[in-house]
């Protein structure tokens, strides 16, 4: 028996953006992009936070408020 590692899949229905009115290409490239911002800006948003907290919590948001939402909506499908 194993286990096997899927892509994850994220699906956005209610979207105006194409006639199906669901989204599933946008959120899931969208979700591995977040995933790829957030390895690399959270712990270096935790450093900055000991020193700078506003600043700190601006680069651990990053990927939540900026990457996620351009690359998702980047794409109709």
């Amino acid at each position: 028996m194993t286990a096997g590692i899927g892509i994850p899949i994220c699906v956005q229905c209610g979207t105006r953006s194409n006639p199906c009115r669901c989204k599933v290409f946008g959120p899931t490239v969208g979700f591995l992009a977040f995933a790829a911002a957030a390895i690399v800006e959270w712990p270096l948003g935790a450093m900055v936070y000991c020193f700078k907290h506003m600043k700190g919590r601006r680069i651990m948001a990053h990927p939540a408020t900026v990457v996620y939402p351009r690359v998702s909506n980047a794409f109709p499908i």
